[in-house]
């Protein structure tokens, strides 16, 4: 069969995409979206046959690279001829317990319990809709979260109302009330340029105590925070900023949210991202990795302290999604995760996420680029159009360099990533966890080349 499936050649495909694909937050007006037929390691193929460079891993999903489909694909024709789909509503069936067991035996703490969803915005969803329910079920009615500015945490209406991002929130409002914002740990733009690391880091967390505080603790269900926040451009935390975000909840009661959509699964070097920057969460949002974007599923991980009341008497969580660890994606995500182990993935970030970093950072001696963050396989390239005074691009410069050019021309030369603007402009990287110094070494000429030709036109 070719790769069109019966579309005859690659102008019928584009003339069949644009009569009846709706994409993804995607102008559709004169959309000619490029077709991706094939995938290899870390390269992509369009359908004429030009091969991409793939350092965005997908959408920040594709953990293993494009090489395991036939052994992931076994996988899942066995559980299809076993068992094609079956329910977690009220049932339950193997592959589902198998995969809860194996998620709660890598998580952190008493994390023990795992709801199974779809994908991100499912389990961002869930998360909420559990620490509501968790504290009515202890007498109490909270309902607000707390999360960052430029925070991305999902697309359903409540992960929406979370996100911190107004652009893509207004056409939708009003939204679920009760969300607030704080600012997030962008050592780059920090208010005051003496603070140090650890200093900024405090700051930061004591400005959620204030948020709790001012909205009044006895109403603040949970905390919504990502180990390194990816709007905006790959935030790491300061040294420090966990403990005391985790001190902070414990005060107030309040929940802490662990949103690792992106960060779980190895894109830091760990299972968990949480176990990078040492502290434990209340509940776990993860998906995307957890079957490195083979099969679709996400999932929110529960502490035992939090499942303890829906355990007792006739309680029961009033929630819950068709597809929910469906057991031909729940056979992808052992199988994926299987591979992770037997290739040591994790220890491969860890070993060359300095070489990643230190090969980014040669960028620095372009005028264009202001700051080079992140950690693990997973980093951001702020641009500006003044290092010295950190001076960011105006909404018209923007438009016409960031989109206009960058975008496009980053592609062309072979190489996908994500060039964007929700905060200050960034160029965002996150390869497959198999990528090496060759890879490293082709991101960064490529975007050595992109970004000097950037700099004229602004």
């Amino acid at each position: 069969m070719s790769i069109t499936q019966g579309a005859t050649s690659a102008d019928e495909l584009r003339r069949l995409a644009n009569d009846h694909l709706w994409l993804h937050f995607t102008n559709m007006h004169g959309a000619e979206p490029p077709i991706i037929v094939r995938g290899d390691g870390c390269y992509l193929e369009d359908v004429h046959g030009r091969r991409y460079l793939d350092a965005l891993a997908g959408l920040f999903s594709v953990n293993l690279g494009y090489g395991y489909g036939e052994e992931i694909g076994q996988a899942a024709l066995e559980q299809m001829r076993e068992l094609p789909f079956y329910t977690n509503w009220t049932y339950a069936h193997p592959r589902a317990i198998e995969l809860a067991s194996e998620v709660a035996s890598l998580a952190p703490g008493d994390l023990n319990r795992v709801f199974f969803v779809s994908g991100g915005s499912e389990a961002v969803e869930s998360a909420w809709k559990l620490a509501r329910q968790y504290h009515a079920a202890r007498g109490e009615r909270r309902w607000k979260a707390v999360s960052r500015r430029v925070a991305y945490h999902g697309t359903t209406m409540g992960a929406l109302s979370i996100t911190g991002l107004p652009t893509i929130k207004q056409e939708f409002e009003p939204l679920v009330p009760g969300t607030f914002r704080v600012p997030n740990t962008n050592y780059y733009r920090r208010p005051d340029e003496s603070m140090t690391e650890e200093q900024f880091g405090v700051w930061a967390a004591d400005r959620i105590a204030e948020a709790i505080e001012f909205e009044g603790p006895e109403t603040v269900a949970c905390v919504y925070l990502e180990p390194v926040q990816n709007s905006g451009g790959c935030f790491p935390p300061p040294p420090g900023y966990f403990q005391r975000v985790r001190e902070i909840c414990d005060q107030y009661d309040v929940l802490l949210v662990s949103d690792e959509v992106i960060c779980a699964f190895g894109r830091l070097g760990t299972m968990f991202a949480c176990d990078k920057f040492d502290y434990v969460p209340d509940m776990i949002t993860c998906a995307k990795g957890m079957t490195s974007g083979y099969s679709p599923i996400g999932a929110c991980v529960i502490s035992d302290r939090l499942a303890e009341p829906f355990y007792r008497g006739d309680n029961m969580f009033l929630h819950g999604y068709t597809f929910g660890g469906h057991p031909v994606s729940a056979a992808v995500a052992l199988a994926n995760l299987d591979i992770f182990e037997r290739e040591g993935l994790n220890q491969h970030v860890l070993d060359h996420e300095g070489d990643f970093f230190d090969t980014l950072k040669k960028l620095h001696d372009l005028p264009i680029v202001g700051d080079v963050r992140g950690n693990g396989f997973f980093y951001g390239i702020e641009l500006v159009k003044d290092k010295a005074t950190k001076e960011t691009f105006t909404d018209e410069e923007t438009e016409r360099v960031l989109y206009g050019f960058l975008s496009k021309a980053l592609y062309d030369n072979g190489l996908y990533c994500r060039a964007d603007d929700r905060g200050d402009p960034v160029v965002q990287l996150a390869p497959p966890l198999i990528s090496d110094q060759a890879l490293f070494d082709e991101i960064e000429g490529i975007l050595r080349t992109v970004l000097t030709e950037a700099w004229t036109k602004l």
